[in-house]
């Protein structure tokens, strides 16, 4: 079994008031990682575990905004290890429905504040290695779909296509960076609940597939999209 102590990890999660994130931030606490949690101001307010983490508030589709709350990540928290970004959303409409408004707020949902935490991370774990003689190895780890990361899907444009990009990011970034992974998980339905007739996998299995990624197993993965369809196929 892997070690999944984390105690030595400083580890962002981006929507983390959302509810995987929520879930997310709660599993690294109980491994012993420092968690900066980093969401728009009223699901951090909502957040059980936000006084046993590092709470920024933010707009992940901001550049400055984002620029600013990994600025106070490092601050607040001496160094940035890794980061799991999990926001993102939903729509669909058939093609001829699917104004380009529509479009583009999942492009900039899914994809935009993707490529924004990634480069702000990797700025602030950059700049932390400098001062470390022996930096651990960071990560990079964001949310794809099997819709985009294998094909696209009829009345979901946007959706797939972000996700498709989010795929082609992680992978420029596990191609460019030294010493930091970059790693895609592409899930099907997400499950929060019991319901044993729908396909689709638990999201406390994409939290235990995380933490592997954010363990010292993890260093072999890099520039992956690790599917995760659950009993969906």
């Amino acid at each position: 079994m892997p070690d999944l102590d984390l105690a030595d990890r400083v580890v962002a999660v981006t929507g983390a008031g959302g509810r995987l994130g929520r879930g997310l931030g709660r599993r690294l606490l109980e491994r012993g990682a420092t968690v900066a949690a980093l969401d728009r101001p009223a699901p951090l307010d909502d957040l059980a575990w936000q006084r046993d983490a590092h709470a920024v508030p933010f707009d992940a589709t901001d550049e400055e905004s984002v620029a600013g709350a990994f600025a106070k990540v490092q601050d607040r928290a001496g160094r940035l290890d890794a980061l799991v970004h999990t926001v993102g959303t939903w729509a669909g409409a058939p093609l001829l429905e699917t104004s380009q408004a529509d479009f583009e707020r999942q492009v900039r949902l899914n994809l935009t504040s993707a490529f924004l935490c990634f480069r702000e991370a990797t700025r602030q774990m950059q700049d932390g290695d400098a001062l470390d003689d022996d930096p651990p190895g960071k990560r990079l780890v964001a949310f794809a779909s099997g819709q985009g990361a294998d094909r696209g899907a009829p009345q979901q444009y946007g959706y797939s296509a972000a996700k498709a990009g989010v795929v082609r990011l992680v992978e420029g970034a596990a191609a460019e960076l030294d010493g930091i992974t970059a790693t895609a998980i592409a899930p099907s339905t997400i499950l929060f609940g019991d319901d044993p007739d729908q396909a689709g996998v638990p999201a406390a299995r994409l939290v235990s597939l995380v933490e592997h990624v954010l363990s010292p197993a993890g260093d072999a993965v890099n520039g992956a999209t690790l599917r995760a369809y659950g009993s969906a196929r």
